[in-house]
């Protein structure tokens, strides 16, 4: 082999050795990412959704993904600032609702309009299906992991509410922009807070309920701060609340491929449903928690619900025309979001 030639082969085995080195070292690469989120740990969306979750990540990836979970606001800052967090990187993942920013995702409260969702699976499916159609735009600063809302919404409140009128005076926690219109629609003083507000602010009288969903009541010891509940029967529920699992984009992008197609197996529509389903699935417990305290649950017939259903309307419309003002055509997007919960809820 003449001189040349051996430099040039040396030169091929060199570059070829860098290649494979970094070919190694891209799938062996480690990656930390922080997950931040408003509850407790041992709440029901941390202990049987997000940690999960993460778990099946960090076995799926071998242990080269480590998700780090942090609960209750413990990196700082507060709810309504933990989308901007994952957005400029504070945090790498946030689960948060993004009610909490009013009027800064419009198409999402579609899903939070009242007697709109069924149960929260089908809702979720539907959710993300019109996440990935409509609304991918705006939330293009972040990777949007997952989609999904809770179970049907009740009222809690230290005196029973039986009917519309039973709202007049009283000042109800709600947890968005949507739902606030609703409560003022039907003659409520509504104040907006976020969840973990809640039983101070019940304990210290300043409120004299709450709309959240069974399966966070024992979190936020509800059912020893009122003594009365309102369900709504009929087919759909009065009202849910919309979430998202958002990734900061960087992070997202700068993952290896493997690992990222790691992240994509474990989102979307499967798991938003699962999302979904499960905060569903621990409303029961939530409930008998307030059944053996011996608290009082009115439960409104399907009928006296249609009562309710006719005085919200005007929250309907009024998103309708919002949307109209925005340039979206709100009743399209209505319809397409009934039809797709409707054949969701049948193909269950």
């Amino acid at each position: 082999m003449t001189g040349l030639k051996k430099t040039v082969a040396l030169a091929a085995s060199v570059a070829l050795a860098g290649w494979l080195g970094a070919t190694q070292l891209a799938f062996s690469q480690e990656v930390t990412l922080r997950l931040h989120q408003f509850l407790p740990a041992a709440a029901n969306v941390p202990a049987h959704i997000l940690d999960p979750w993460a778990d099946s990540i960090e076995e799926q990836s071998d242990g080269r993904i480590r998700i780090e979970r942090y609960a209750a606001m413990s990196l700082g800052g507060t709810p309504p600032q933990l989308y901007d967090q994952a957005v400029d990187g504070s945090v790498d993942i946030v689960w948060t609702l993004p009610g909490n920013t009013p009027g800064r995702f419009p198409a999402t409260e579609l899903f939070e309009l009242p007697f709109m969702m069924t149960n929260a699976e089908a809702t979720s499916r539907a959710y993300w299906d019109m996440f990935d159609k409509h609304m991918r735009d705006d939330f293009a600063e972040t990777h949007i992991l997952g989609t999904w809302v809770h179970g049907p919404g009740i009222i809690h409140t230290r005196e029973p509410v039986n009917e519309i009128a039973d709202l007049q005076g009283m000042t109800i926690r709600a947890p968005t922009r949507i739902i606030n219109a609703l409560l003022g629609e039907l003659g409520a003083t509504p104040v907006g807070m976020p969840i973990p507000q809640v039983p101070e602010n019940l304990s210290r009288g300043v409120i004299d309920g709450a709309v959240v969903p069974w399966e966070v009541t024992a979190a936020l010891r509800v059912p020893e701060l009122v003594g009365n509940h309102t369900e709504f029967g009929g087919d759909h529920a009065f009202y849910t609340t919309t979430f998202v699992l958002a990734m900061n984009r960087d992070a997202y992008e700068g993952l290896p491929e493997d690992l990222r197609e790691i992240i994509d197996a474990n989102s979307g529509q499967e798991f938003s449903a699962f999302a979904g389903r499960t905060q569903q699935e621990y409303d029961a417990p939530g409930r008998q928690m307030a059944v053996d305290n011996g608290n009082n649950i009115v439960e409104l017939s399907a009928e006296q619900a249609e009562a309710w259903r006719e005085a919200a309307q005007p929250v309907i419309d009024n998103w309708v025309a919002e949307m109209d003002g925005r340039g979206l055509d709100g009743q399209a997007l209505l319809d397409e979001a009934r039809e797709l919960i409707a054949r969701y809820t049948e193909e269950q």
